[in-house]
């Protein structure tokens, strides 16, 4: 079975080539949101992990959405890209999202239920067991998400 990553020329396997490691350039779009949630779910489903789908897919949603909003506002489009990485590990599968900006993610304490904007970073807690952010050399950052691949009972 073909890597899942190899559907579409504009995806990728990881540079060690690894099954385990699935990326895509991601627009910065709706369409790209969808894109995304699309990858998740084909790659997911090759990888025997359809339990964890749907929780992928938010997750992967919230943080291509967020380093979208924060981390393309100002670079040129042709210039950055926002880069979505998938890797499945022992127990885990790490959701990891690339994006040009120095800016720290904002994970805002507020106790307004009815706000519109941000919530992501709350919803990115909840489904996952451990999340967190790498500063990127020379520049930008990755927010990742570990989520636990065992069979909920």
């Amino acid at each position: 079975m073909p890597s899942p990553a190899q559907f579409r020329s504009h995806e990728s396997v990881s540079v060690r080539d690894s099954p385990r490691t699935a990326a895509l350039d991601l627009a910065g779009s709706r369409e790209g949101f969808a894109q995304a949630r699309d990858f998740t779910h084909r790659t997911l489903d090759c990888w025997s992990l359809d339990h964890c789908s749907d929780d992928a897919a938010t997750v992967v949603t919230e943080l291509a959405a967020n380093a979208v909003l924060h981390g393309l506002p100002h670079a040129p489009a042709d210039r950055f890209r926002v880069r979505l990485r998938l890797t499945l590990r022992r127990s885990h599968l790490v959701c990891a999202v690339t994006d040009p900006s120095d800016s720290l993610p904002v994970y805002p304490h507020t106790g307004d239920a009815l706000l519109e904007h941000g919530r992501g970073l709350h919803i990115v807690e909840a489904l996952s067991e451990h999340w967190g952010w790498t500063r990127r050399c020379p520049v930008g950052k990755t927010v990742w998400a570990m989520l636990p691949t065992g069979h909920q009972p």
